[in-house]
């Protein structure tokens, strides 16, 4: 018999802060992926991705679900967090199994949960308007025992995006709150055509950001999610690393959100990036007089709609339009922005030293402009 799923359901947030991010090379390698990288603002983005989540939760429910040796490099960067707050994979499986093991782990000690599942590398604000879509979503969850995604309204006919496909609508307690519906479709990532087709049938970006009983999602996974499923049975003999050896690498999107009936969306109003590439920093930050989106001691000269991130020494550019320029760790990369998200390809086929050695400027973080600063659904 399932658990009692009363309006008096505690909220647990879940920030999966794996993955490289080697669109960002060379900012960002396997020892310091762009989570720890001010990508977004002066801080960061793990620092921002958690005060978010306190913004909903205390610091007593709220895990962050990392390898070990990023782990110990969070506990520097993060002291209000303690040991119980870091929840550590024992190989990097996907989103599926991660999630599995999170709710997994939060049934056993607090069966009514809702748990929020937070992607650490997202651009997000303000921070009412998403604690607000946040509330929202964990009030139809209980409510309605659904898994539910939170979407967002498009800007633009965006290829690297899933879309969400909203459905009947579903009475809010709070009317004058964000529109709560049934999920009709999860669209993957589309073609530019396919995306405006979708903006102007009113499809929501899927952020990725998923709000559900733990109990309903437990449900589902067993329903739907074989792969992960079967091997359930080992987290209940706290055999994690068992867990993760057998269980399918896959996304919760794949595994079971698509896969559901069970499934609403809130259509939120905050804005929302997933910071993919070198590209999303354009988005991010704000531009200068001539267009350029600049971090450090980049002094753009006759230089035209360029991202520019200077942490390793200056860097000059002169008489250049559309360019990614990027400093760090004893290494320059020169690209055009439309190539920019093609990096993850080039770094594959990069000397081994160059993807994974930095020499000491890697370590510091850098804020906008050379201050010092304090990661499925979209580009990964």
């Amino acid at each position: 018999m399932s658990p009692p799923r009363g309006a008096g359901a505690r909220l647990w947030a879940v920030i999966l802060a794996g993955g490289i991010g080697s669109r960002f090379w060379p900012a960002s390698r396997p020892e310091r992926p762009k989570i720890l990288l001010p990508l977004a603002s002066g801080r960061p983005m793990i620092r921002a991705a958690v005060d978010r989540a306190l913004g909903f939760v205390d610091r007593g429910h709220l895990a962050v679900l990392a390898r070990e040796p990023l782990a110990a490099r969070l506990r520097l960067l993060l002291p209000e967090l303690v040991a119980g707050n870091y929840w550590c994979e024992p190989q990097a499986r996907g989103t599926g199994p991660a999630l599995a093991w999170a709710a997994h782990r939060i049934s056993r000690r607090d069966p009514g949960a809702i748990l929020v599942s937070l992607h650490a590398d997202h651009d997000v604000g303000p921070v009412g308007a998403f604690c607000q879509a946040v509330r929202a979503a964990a009030d139809a969850a209980r409510r309605e025992d659904l898994l539910m995604a939170i979407g967002v309204p498009p800007d633009r006919p965006e290829t690297g995006f899933g879309y969400i496909k909203p459905g009947r609508g579903l009475l809010p307690s709070d009317a004058s709150g964000p529109a709560v519906h049934r999920v009709e479709e999860f669209a993957e990532k589309p073609d530019r055509t396919a995306a405006r087709d979708y903006i102007a049938s009113g499809y929501l970006w899927n952020t990725g950001i998923f709000v559900f009983p733990v109990a309903r999602f437990l449900e589902e996974l067993r329903r739907h999610a074989p792969e992960i499923a079967t091997f359930l049975p080992l987290l209940d003999h706290g055999d994690v690393t068992g867990f993760f050896e057998q269980a399918g690498p896959v996304s919760v999107d794949e595994a079971v959100f698509e896969r559901s009936r069970c499934v609403g969306a809130v259509s939120a109003e905050f804005r929302w990036d997933d910071m993919g590439s070198w590209e999303s920093v354009a988005r991010a930050l704000p531009p200068d007089s001539d267009g350029n989106w600049r971090v450090g001691e980049a002094h753009a000269v006759e230089t035209r709609a360029s991202v520019i991130w200077a942490e390793d020494g200056p860097v000059v550019t002169y008489g250049v339009d559309d360019l990614v320029v990027a400093r760090s760790g004893g290494i320059t990369l020169v690209t055009t922005r439309g190539r920019a998200r093609e990096l993850k390809q080039l770094v594959s086929r990069l000397p081994r030293a160059l993807r994974a050695e930095g020499g000491d400027a890697a370590s510091q973080e850098m804020g906008p402009e050379g201050g010092a600063g304090g990661t499925g659904s979209g580009e990964p």
